[in-house]
């Protein structure tokens, strides 16, 4: 069975993008969030913003990449990139609208905060974000295109970032390696210390009441 380099992955990935990108009036950017399931800790969104070539090597679904790669991978986009930006919606605003509302709340200050007037934008799984541009959403979208992709590396590599600096802040919960993710470690920490303001409380009845 012939294997398939990393051109012609690549070379799939941007089928979406290149029907976007053959329209000279299109100003073409991709979306994706990381940290709807984490029981503290933002959710994160990212807008990004990348010219048709060159395309990046690895460019993948953030959770498809070593640790490594990802982050090789990141300081290209964000390098190459015309422009990117980030969404941030904090525990204590998802407590107060749900995790949807504040995923839909950081997909449209990503798009806000961007320098360049986007026109059209890919976006993982959502429809309808209150972002006045033309919008197309894909299921599993950062498996299937190029520019979401790249938004979820960037998404998760900063939001991964900013939850290993809370771990200095916070270190009894292990925010360092678990980035806020239930693991048993964060679980057993939660019962013994109960939450810190990272801490979605919303999401933590279940664990608080078998403390």
């Amino acid at each position: 069975m012939k294997r398939t380099t990393e051109f012609e992955r690549l070379n799939k990935l941007v089928e979406i993008e290149r029907t976007f990108w053959s329209q000279p009036q299109t100003v073409l950017a991709g979306m994706d969030e990381v940290g709807r399931g984490p029981l503290a800790g933002p959710v994160v969104a990212a807008c990004v913003l990348l010219p048709s070539e060159p395309l990046i090597l690895y460019v993948n679904d953030s959770k498809k990449l070593t640790e490594k790669r990802r982050h090789n991978v990141y300081e290209k986009i964000i390098s190459l990139a015309d422009d990117f930006a980030l969404g941030w919606v904090e525990a204590q605003i998802i407590d107060k609208i749900n995790i949807l509302e504040a995923t839909r709340l950081a997909f449209k200050y990503a798009y806000e905060a961007m320098q360049m007037k986007v026109t059209a934008v890919l976006v993982d799984a959502l429809q309808n974000l209150d972002i006045p541009v033309q919008q197309h959403a894909y299921v599993r979208g950062d498996a299937i295109s190029y520019l979401i992709a790249a938004a979820s590396v960037v998404a998760k590599v900063e939001r991964d970032r900013y939850m290993e600096e809370q771990h200095d802040i916070y270190p009894v919960y292990g925010f360092c390696t678990n980035k806020g993710y239930g693991t048993a470690e964060h679980v057993r920490a939660l019962k013994k210390h109960g939450p810190c303001p990272l801490h979605r409380r919303t999401f933590l009845a279940r664990i608080l009441a078998s403390a």
